[in-house]
């Protein structure tokens, strides 16, 4: 429980009880991106790339967010935090991205989700 100090007697007392926190997580996208011969791409190509996601993601304002991607040999896969779908392929479309899939996460799991 939350305590605030009491200016006036210098005691502590608690915060409203029973007052209910309500945290908005922010919908989390994987974003699948068809590009022939992507694993191929050099460091510098990866950064041009790069450069201009964030560049629009700057543009586009703190409710899109890339977390990371990973590059296969014909596909990037991009983990991304936003309030919808349609956000995502804004981004798409404005940074000239293929976005051939786009998949809301429902749960993540990991080793841990096994103990």
């Amino acid at each position: 429980m939350e305590l605030l100090k009491d200016k006036k007697r210098g005691s502590r007392k608690p915060t409203k009880v029973g007052e209910i926190i309500k945290l908005k997580i922010m919908p989390k996208y994987v974003i699948e991106r068809e590009i022939p011969g992507a694993g191929k791409l050099t460091a510098d190509q990866l950064k041009a790339i790069s450069q201009t996601s964030c560049g629009v993601l700057s543009k586009m304002g703190p409710q899109i967010q890339w977390v990371h991607s990973y590059v296969t040999t014909d596909k990037i896969y991009c983990v991304y935090n936003a309030p919808n779908e349609e956000m995502v392929r804004e981004h798409a479309r404005q940074g000239g991205f293929p976005a051939n899939s786009v998949s809301r996460v429902s749960t993540i799991i990991d080793p841990t989700t096994a103990e």
